[in-house]
């Protein structure tokens, strides 16, 4: 691929916060300075470890200090907590170097924030010229659903006589076409093949699902970059929004997609002032839409081509590990060309380690974990890592016998919580009165009140004036006490009544009632209310708030989380997808086995093998001292119609194929069966005798 590789040079001016950098790292940094406006576009491809987020914050600091507008620049991430880092370093940057007194307050960057974030911003400024009512409402994605499931019984598909796809697979089968640009018979031809034959159906069914979005005044996650995307198109609106920067920064550029691309490339049509950094071989969620393309092929949408600069020096890992992790990259069809290097103090290599089976593989994860804490290792900087979050089932068991404190990540997500749900619909449909979902939740918590009389009372509040309409509908008598109440509050709520954040406590006040009513479980609910009131009062406005909490959520309820409450010490369990920009002093990696990594649900085609193989990368990459690639050999399947439960034999993943054995240590591990000979010491493990066991629990009784 055609770039220009960099060489950075040292002005007298920059030499004392500049040289905390590395000569690629400052390369990055002061590439396009000399006229302070950035120069051309420039792609930083920052491996695993290399101080992704430092050479950015750096870069953006040094703009500003020789004279770019804080107000003119856009940097865009893809969480919250990536932009307030990144917005926090930059401060303490230009602090320092300025010299400027932590008395006069913090640097703020106006634009900061996240895709999603940005364009709902801007869809709020731009609302009445786009054709948007300016208090639109922002669904999140399980009330995306639920209307996609509204609308999909409407439009009669759930009364077919072949079978529909579901509620959630049609949100995503639209979400999906929306984000990548695929014309739908395309997309599904290629990533849903089962529901080929349903394309004239779901073009109607999509058309209602936007229509009622329109006629609610709701837009959902996708439609934030769509209409963005759109206004970018017309050449008038989308010079004006361009026009208002000068510089625009993205972090994680290989976890975009072809929308969020597009915005870029509208935004700075020259490319001037543009800088994306983010790496290739961590470009694993395709199933979000983001595609590695828009990395590899972005220094050419420009002539002349962008700028290169490669980031290869790890700060993270040893040595040894960053041997076995170039290797199995090195395998890879495409990418950018690059060996990370460590000068950090040498380790024991990777580990592959062959068990017998899952519960071998449990017994071994656990008893390692316990060895290396007793040598001092704390739980908190270990962490196991899996391609599927069921693949953990045994381990979880293994984990619990032994007293193992442990957090797994990607378990129910804050917003999926039925009581966080119906507290913050009650405020979307005080905000909006034309958000039917949000009304018939909120109606539906009287007693007594089904579906029905929720329909007409969420038909009513949007007919016009809301209150008025919801004083002269007629309700049983036998619900007016409830009903008289929700009123009141909705007074409150919409009326402005209840200033911010005081507002968030009257509708809770409103809630609990209902919340000891419905749920056995109030007590420790009531806690997650009292998080989200706290969380609240750090929003100025309600808007901002709902916007914010819709956008990027925190990650689980705490009753759900799995989280120690006794432990200040636990074992991290994690999807790779989620573990993705952490690490940990050790890492194991379950399951490296073909039809787990690679996923036997991914290998239809060469884009999605590799990706595969970059899933393995990152989990690799996440290990600091210590990785061990468990591989058992056998699987216990059970419930085989045609041949009954039974063991099935597993190969070990092809990315680590034999020629990369010597990147790596091998062993062992086999309860009932004698370890193979081996030139690593065998594991100082014992096999638990449960025939013993239960002997001995006989006897004593």
């Amino acid at each position: 691929m055609a770039s220009n590789e960099l060489g950075g040079t040292q002005t007298q001016a920059s030499r004392d916060y500049l040289d905390e950098l590395n000569p690629e790292q400052r390369c990055a940094v002061e590439f396009g300075m000399e006229d302070a406006t950035g120069g051309g576009p420039l792609l930083i491809i920052a491996g695993a470890g290399t101080g992704k987020t430092q050479t950015l914050a750096y870069r953006l600091a040094h703009l500003l200090v020789r004279g770019a507008d804080a107000r003119r620049v856009l940097l865009m991430t893809f969480s919250r907590r990536a932009a307030r880092e990144l917005e926090h370093r930059v401060g303490k940057i230009v602090q320092q170097v300025l010299n400027l007194d932590a008395g006069t307050g913090h640097l703020t960057l106006p634009w900061c924030g996240t895709f999603h974030g940005i364009g709902a911003r801007l869809l709020r400024e731009y609302a009445t010229r786009v054709g948007l009512d300016a208090s639109f409402t922002i669904l999140d994605r399980a009330d995306s659903v639920d209307l996609m499931g509204i609308v999909r019984y409407q439009q009669g598909y759930s009364e077919t006589e072949r079978r529909f796809p579901s509620k959630a697979s049609c949100l995503s089968i639209y979400s999906r076409a929306v984000n990548s640009r695929e014309p739908l018979q395309v997309l599904l031809d290629g990533a849903y093949p089962w529901c080929s034959t349903w394309k004239s159906a779901l073009d109607e069914l999509f058309a209602a699902y936007v229509a009622q979005k329109q006629a609610q005044h709701i837009l959902d996650y996708d439609d934030l970059l769509l209409y963005w995307a759109h206004m970018m198109e017309d050449p008038e609106l989308g010079g004006e929004i361009g026009a208002r920067f000068d510089h625009v920064l993205v972090d994680e550029y290989q976890d975009t997609n072809a929308l969020q691309s597009d915005i870029v490339h509208a935004l700075r049509p020259s490319g001037h002032g543009v800088t994306v950094v983010g790496d290739d071989a961590q470009s694993i969620y395709s199933f979000r839409s983001a595609t590695v393309r828009n990395i590899l092929d972005f220094a050419q949408h420009y002539q002349p081509a962008a700028a290169r600069v490669s980031l290869a020096r790890n700060y993270r890992s040893s040595p040894q590990i960053l041997s076995a992790c170039n290797a199995v990259i090195g395998l890879a069809k495409e990418g950018f060309e690059k060996r990370l290097w460590s000068d950090r103090a040498a380790t024991p290599p990777a580990e592959i380690v062959e068990v017998g089976d899952e519960t071998d593989q449990a017994q071994y994860v656990a008893r390692s974990i316990l060895e290396r804490r007793e040598t001092g290792m704390a739980l908190r900087n270990q962490a196991v890592l899996f391609r599927t979050s069921s693949h953990s089932a045994l381990l979880e068991i293994e984990l619990a016998r032994r007293d193992i404190p442990f957090v797994k990540y990607g378990g129910l997500r804050f917003l999926e919580a039925a009581h966080i749900k119906d507290v913050l619909s009650l405020l979307r449909w005080a905000d909006n009165p034309h958000h039917g979902l949000a009304a018939t939740r909120v109606a539906q918590l009287l007693p007594g009140v089904g579906p029905a009389t929720a329909s007409r009372i969420a038909g009513a509040a949007a007919s016009g004036d809301m209150l008025a309409a919801l004083d002269r509908l007629e309700i049983a008598e036998s619900l007016r006490a409830p009903w008289d109440e929700l009123r009141r509050v909705l007074r409150r709520l919409s009326k402005g009544a209840a200033r911010w954040p005081l507002a968030i406590g009257e509708a809770i006040e409103w809630y609990l009632p209902h919340l000891e009513r419905i749920y056995d479980d109030a007590r420790v609910r009531r806690i997650d209310l009292e998080d989200l009131a706290r969380m609240a009062a750090l929003h100025g406005t309600r808007e901002r708030f709902l916007t914010e909490m819709t956008l990027d959520p925190p990650e689980a309820v705490g009753d759900e989380a799995g989280a120690p409450y006794k432990d200040d010490d636990f074992l991290v369990l994690s999807t790779i997808h989620s573990a993705k920009g952490r690490e940990w002093r050790a890492v194991s990696v379950l399951n490296v086995v073909d039809g787990c990594i690679p996923s036997d649900m991914a290998t239809g085609t060469i884009a999605e093998i590799e990706e595969e193989r970059r899933l393995l990368y990152v989990a690799m990459t996440r290990a600091r001292d210590h990785l061990s690639l468990v591989v058992p050999r056998r699987f216990y399947i059970h419930q085989q119609s045609d041949k009954g439960d039974r063991h099935v034999y597993a190969q070990r993943s092809r990315f680590v194929p034999d020629a990369l054995l010597p990147h790596f240590a091998l062993s062992a591990w086999l309860p009932t069966v004698p370890l193979a000979s081996s030139s690593v010491p065998k594991p100082n493990v014992a096999p638990i005798d449960l025939a013993e066991k239960v002997r001995r629990s006989w006897e004593r009784n």
